[in-house]
């Protein structure tokens, strides 16, 4: 009922920025959180940060705090993740989910509450 597609990804020099995108097809689905994760090769998969249903509510991991900001677009089912600052171990392959039971304003950074997901899209940044 819900497919997830990410877009932006790409290559880019350490200091520089990057955006990425997700949009979120169906309607079944209205009041859910959707977040970022990120997994580099021999690593566990990491939260990058979620966004609540209403927009007031953030989480961020602590590695991108400060450098990384989350926004979303409920008229066209899509969240933005802004990366500023990048460094080379920002280097990840990007994934974009969606919790649909967080209701209005719940957000959360456990992989496990959230239901579907994105194909992912690469980010390298360079040294």
């Amino acid at each position: 009922q819900v497919h997830v597609v990410e877009s932006g990804g790409g290559l880019v020099q350490a200091g520089g920025s990057l955006k990425l995108s997700c949009a979120a097809s169906g309607r079944t689905i209205n009041t859910n959180a959707m977040g970022w994760f990120r997994q580099a090769p021999g690593r566990e998969r990491e939260f990058v940060g979620a966004i609540a249903w209403g927009g007031g509510n953030t989480l961020y991991g602590d590695s991108v705090k400060g450098r990384f900001t989350i926004s979303r677009d409920n008229a066209n089912n899509t969240v933005n993740l802004q990366m500023n600052s990048l460094k080379p171990e920002d280097t990840a392959v990007y994934y974009c989910a969606v919790d649909p039971y967080s209701g209005l304003n719940g957000v959360v950074r456990t992989a496990e509450s959230y239901t579907y997901w994105g194909q992912g899209t690469q980010v390298t940044v360079s040294s």
